[in-house]
C-alpha cells in the first residue's frame, strides 16, 4: 500500500534541511502571476539560513528567467540563484562551434542564443535541432510536428530539448512544451538530448551553485526538492537521491479531483514511489 503524508506548511519539513531546490512554474507562479504565499515561504526559509536554488526547465538563460519572474511579481529575495535548462542548452551550442542549427520554438525564447555564434538554418540544412517549444504554444501540440519530425529522422538529426516539460500551466490552461515534441521524436526513433529536469545535469549544476554559496557541499539528506510534476520534479529528485515535497495544485490538479488527497490505489498509479510529502499550495 502506498502511504502518503500530507502537510499544510513547509516549516513542517525543513527542520533538518539546508538547501531547497524549488521548481518555479506551478509552484511560485502560474504563468500569469506570482503565488504570494509561496514566495513568502521561500523567503522565510532563506531568512532562517537556508539556501534556495530555483530549478527550471525554462528554455532561456537564468537572467531572462529572473526578468520574467519580476514581471509576474516574484521578488528577488525569495531565492539565491536560478538554474535553467536554457543555460545547459547554451553550453551544448557553445561546445559545437561551426555547426548549423534548426530552431524550433517561439520567438520569445531567442535569448537562448544571446552572445553565441549560432548559425540558424532551415531544417534541410541543419546539423542538429534545438527545440524550445512549439512555434505557437497557444494553439499547437506535438502532433502538429509529426511531419517535421519525420523529415528530421530521415536526416538522422539530433534534437536537443531545451525544456523537457510536456505541459505547463498558463493561468487556468495547460499548454504544450518542447518535451512533448521531443518525446514524439524519440518515439519515432529520433535521437534526443534532454537538458533540465528530471535529468541529472541540472541537479548537479544546482548542487554546485549551492556549494559555492554555502562554502561547503550539502548532504543529499539535507536537500529538499519542491515541485508539481511527477515526470520532472518527483522523478528527477528521486533519481538524484533527494526528498521531494509535491505541490498538488499544479499540473496534476485533476488527479486530485479538487480534494488534494488520493486513495492508496490512485497514489500508486500516479506516483509509484511517493514523495516525502504532499501539499496543496506552498506556504510557510
Amino acid at each position: 500500500m502506498t502511504t502518503l503524508r500530507y502537510v499544510d506548511h513547509l516549516r513542517d519539513l525543513v527542520g533538518e534541511v539546508d538547501v531547497l531546490f524549488s521548481d518555479i512554474w506551478g509552484v511560485v507562479h502560474n504563468g500569469v502571476a506570482a503565488f504570494p504565499e509561496a514566495c513568502a515561504a521561500l523567503r522565510t526559509a532563506r531568512d532562517q539560513g537556508r539556501t534556495v536554488v530555483m530549478i527550471t526547465n525554462a528554455p532561456r538563460p537564468a537572467d531572462s528567467v529572473q526578468r520574467q519572474l519580476r514581471q509576474f511579481g516574484v521578488p528577488d529575495d525569495c531565492y539565491d540563484a536560478i538554474v535553467s535548462s536554457g543555460d545547459l542548452t547554451r553550453n551544448y551550442v557553445a561546445d559545437h562551434p561551426g555547426q548549423s542549427v534548426f530552431w524550433l520554438g517561439p520567438q520569445r525564447d531567442n535569448s537562448i542564443y544571446r552572445g553565441l555564434d549560432t548559425v540558424l538554418t532551415p531544417l534541410d540544412q541543419a546539423d542538429y535541432i534545438i527545440c524550445t517549444g512549439p512555434f505557437d504554444d497557444e494553439t499547437e501540440c506535438a502532433e502538429d510536428y509529426r511531419g517535421m519530425m519525420e523529415q528530421a529522422l530521415a536526416r538522422r538529426l539530433t534534437l536537443v530539448c531545451a525544456n523537457p516539460d510536456i505541459v505547463v500551466e498558463r493561468g487556468d490552461r495547460l499548454i504544450y512544451c518542447a518535451g512533448a515534441i521531443a518525446e514524439l521524436y524519440r518515439e519515432i526513433g529520433g535521437e534526443v538530448i534532454f537538458y533540465g529536469k528530471p535529468h541529472l545535469p541540472i541537479y548537479q549544476r544546482a548542487a554546485a551553485i549551492a556549494e559555492s554559496l554555502r562554502g561547503a557541499p550539502t548532504s543529499p539528506a539535507r536537500v529538499l526538492a519542491i515541485g508539481d510534476s511527477v515526470r520532472t520534479d518527483l522523478i528527477g529528485a528521486q533519481s538524484y537521491g533527494i526528498d521531494c515535497l509535491f505541490v498538488t495544485r499544479g499540473i496534476h490538479a485533476e488527479d486530485f479531483n479538487g480534494t488534494g488527497t488520493l486513495s492508496p490505489a490512485a497514489a500508486q498509479q500516479l506516483f509509484g514511489e511517493p514523495p516525502l510529502a504532499l501539499t496543496r499550495d506552498l506556504r510557510w
